[in-house]
């Protein structure tokens, strides 16, 4: 397996009890992949599987860790999974999307390509977009990356199948001066 094809979900934090549990600091908006039996990355050849998790506390014990010397050596390591993994652990609702399934996505508007989506950033509780844009508005000295909030507002359709973004207004928000 590549290590390019797992993705970031959760970042274990320190050692709690005696009994080998860790602070789970959940980086996806899918909790319920946390269980027992779960196969996580910590690299390409390095798997760990849930032996118990407490969602209440927010812990978790894997298998084989059964100390708190052993989860010690694992504070600060960032857990990472398949798509096919989370695909299949984490049911989405209509209108919602797996950021690894839209980045990567060109950002359309009244025809125009404005960017591709290269990341998404949330900053206070909102998504947003992170756009490279595109190489006519960089020719005519606008930013080379702008944001887009992930609403309504500005977000008209969402095709994944196509890898496009339908927005309106957007284009102003790299077009303004600060």
């Amino acid at each position: 397996m590549k290590a390019d094809a797992l993705i970031e979900v959760c970042k274990l934090g320190r050692a709690s009890g005696l009994k080998g549990f860790l602070k789970l600091h959940d980086l996806s908006d899918f909790p319920e992949q946390f269980k027992p039996k779960a196969l996580f990355y910590l690299d390409k050849n390095t798997t760990l599987t849930i032996a118990q998790y407490d969602k209440n506390r927010s812990l978790v014990r894997f298998e084989g860790i059964d100390d708190k010397d052993s989860a010690a050596k694992l504070t600060n390591k960032i857990l990472k999974t398949t798509k096919e993994a989370t695909r299949a652990a984490c049911k989405l609702k209509d209108g919602e999307f797996f950021w690894f399934d839209i980045i990567g996505c060109e950002v359309m508007e009244e025809g125009v390509k404005l960017g591709t989506i290269d990341e998404i950033v949330r900053i206070g509780g909102q998504d947003y977009l992170h756009v490279q844009s595109g190489d006519e508005f960089v020719k005519r000295g606008l930013d080379k990356s702008f944001l887009i909030p992930y609403i309504e507002r500005y977000i008209i359709n969402t095709d994944i199948n196509k890898r496009k973004i339908t927005t309106i207004d957007a284009v102003w928000l790299l077009e303004r001066e600060d």
